[in-house]
């Protein structure tokens, strides 16, 4: 592969129970409970679309850029100052980069909230191109997000890898003639299972995580 190609929430950064606390905060204020499989719906959808999703499933009055507005009020603190990465994370970015391997982000965040995180942790510089669902029509339920990636490396899909730990992601990513690998999140337990049948290999932290030869 000449360029891995990294997701942030669940993959490079340890964000989910920050989305997990912000949904509780989100849906409380409301009077509302979290489903269980409410993290696993919105995961793979731009903010956009999960903001709409998540007013048609709970028939909130709410429109579109409140919900999201009020997301992104609760999100800015924590990725800014507190979401970790996930363990060995920057060593194996730094090892890519220091065997030339190009690197990308294709991420459902925006600008506001992954530009504060990849600051905080030091590690904006390694990524050659960082994408973001805002730049294409969908989510990652489509390969969207992952063309443009490859398209602004200059490399074909089939040149790529991406890491994703989301099941919609990771069929999006394979549809797109990439080299997936599945990494474990908590809040993708649920379809481990499955992600080890899909992907072309997983991964439960980057301590072992693949280096070219």
């Amino acid at each position: 592969m000449n360029a891995y190609i990294f997701d942030l929430d669940g993959t490079l950064l340890d964000s989910m129970d920050v989305w997990e606390k912000i949904d509780a905060e989100f849906l409380t204020r409301r009077g509302l409970a979290v489903p269980s499989d409410y993290a696993q719906a919105v995961g793979s959808r731009s903010f956009p679309e999960a903001a709409q999703y998540t007013i048609e499933r709970f028939g909130l009055p709410d429109s579109v850029n409140d919900v999201l507005l009020e997301w992104k009020n609760l999100a800015l603190y924590a990725y800014g100052n507190t979401v970790p990465l996930k363990p060995h994370a920057r060593e194996y970015l730094e090892a890519l980069k220091a065997r030339g391997v190009k690197l990308g982000i294709a991420t459902s965040l925006s600008a506001d909230l992954y530009e504060p995180a990849l600051r905080n942790h030091g590690i904006m510089d390694l990524f050659s191109v960082i994408c973001s669902t805002d730049e294409v029509q969908f989510g990652k339920t489509k390969p969207d997000v992952f063309l443009l990636a490859a398209e602004k490396l200059g490399l074909a899909p089939g040149e790529c890898a991406v890491f994703e730990d989301i099941l919609p992601a990771i069929k999006s990513a394979k549809q797109a003639g990439m080299t997936v690998y599945g990494v474990y999140d908590e809040s993708s337990k649920d379809c481990w299972a499955l992600i080890q049948k899909i992907a072309d290999g997983v991964l439960l932290d980057f301590q072992n995580a693949p280096l070219p030869k």
